[in-house]
């Protein structure tokens, strides 16, 4: 399965279940709960689009010995916040991480980081008083992050 193909079907779960969240009516607790969830679901999604991602770039122009050395290395890709993507970038092309930098700003970068936060303090048991509103509205701009950075790696 290319890169593409591996996004679009993260892309397409995460958005059914962003769908039946807006059936749930009643209970703010109920929706508190749901609203953390989706962002974890939302942090994986940062996560393994990036790392889909880059792989196709890779699959596309090395051998598979490096294929197999990059994979591995990629799988310890976690807590995407913008300082990690842009280093990971980086790490392929300095003038990916040019462009990532003067794309990642402002509502873009402050949804990315707020995703990843949230999620860790929502694994480490701290409150998080997000709202099925403000995570569907970070969810909107990740995906605007991560087809940004699919143009970039993976045209």
């Amino acid at each position: 399965m290319s890169g593409h193909s591996a996004v679009h079907s993260l892309k397409t779960r995460l958005a059914a279940t962003f769908d039946r969240a807006k059936g749930i009516q009643g209970d703010p607790e109920l929706l508190s709960d749901f609203a953390r969830y989706l962002c974890v679901l939302l942090s994986g999604y940062l996560e393994q689009a990036i790392i889909e991602l880059t792989l196709e770039h890779v699959r596309r122009r090395s051998n598979a010995s490096v294929q197999k050395y990059v994979e591995a290395r990629l799988r310890g890709f976690t807590n995407a916040n913008s300082r990690r993507i842009l280093n990971l970038l980086a790490s392929f092309d300095s003038d990916w991480r040019i462009d990532m930098e003067a794309y990642l700003v402002d509502e873009l970068k402050d949804a990315v980081d707020s995703v990843v936060n949230n999620r860790n303090a929502i694994a480490h048991g701290r409150y998080s008083g997000l709202t099925i509103s403000r995570v569907s509205d970070y969810h909107r701009r990740v995906d605007r992050v991560i087809d940004h950075i699919a143009q970039l790696v993976a045209p």
